[in-house]
């Protein structure tokens, strides 16, 4: 590999903040989790980790492929993390205390409605992969990714996101409460925007 375990370390961090930014999933695994059991969530998880391995791939191979036309664009692209970074946390702070909806098409019984529902949930939104596209380029030079570094990349983009999720399913009961509570979501917006905030910071330090 050619990136450290430092810089990984750094990313998944990142990730962690990320993930403590309630939205879509959370709701989904707290409505899979009260109608049927902790274990209903297993399966929405792991159609959640599609999303989160396909993303980051898509991201890196195309980023690899701009900067081997436009080597200029990988330092416009670090400063965009910084940008994404920032906006994220100063939206997610201006607007703390907005209430999550539901959607019950994500919570039909099975295995196999729980796993679509994840990938539904994951892959509907296509801002991610310009999501990744921008915060990637901030912690590694992507050009010069090898597949080791590649495959390092994806499983803490997988990983992380999944066993969150599958202890926020163990805590279905407390995290119900946190997205009704205004206070609470409140403050979890607040401390997860601070978090991306000075995650932008220490890319453009770096």
């Amino acid at each position: 590999m050619t990136i450290s375990l430092v810089d990984l370390a750094i990313y998944a961090l990142a990730i962690v903040a990320l993930f403590m930014t309630p939205g879509p999933v959370w709701v989904a695994l707290v409505a899979r989790s009260l109608a049927h059991g902790p274990r209903a969530a297993v399966p929405l998880a792991l159609g959640v980790v599609i999303g989160d391995l396909v993303w980051p791939l898509v991201a890196i191979l195309g980023v690899s492929w701009i900067t081997s036309v436009y080597s200029g664009f990988l330092h416009v692209l670090q400063w965009a993390a910084v940008v994404i970074f920032i906006v994220m946390g100063v939206g997610l702070i201006r607007n703390a205390g907005a209430a999550l909806t539901e959607d019950s098409r994500l919570n039909k019984k099975g295995w196999l409605a729980g796993f679509l529902a994840g990938f539904a949930v994951i892959m509907s939104n296509p801002k991610a992969v310009l999501f990744y596209m921008g915060i990637l380029p901030g912690f590694f030079d992507v050009g010069s990714l090898v597949w080791a570094d590649i495959l390092a990349v994806l499983v803490i983009s997988a990983v992380v996101p999944f066993l969150g999720n599958l202890g926020l399913a163990l805590l279905v009961g407390r995290v119900r409460q946190l997205l009704k509570s205004e206070t609470s979501l409140r403050k979890v917006n607040i401390v997860s925007g601070i978090l991306l905030i000075l995650v932008g910071l220490a890319i453009s330090l770096s």
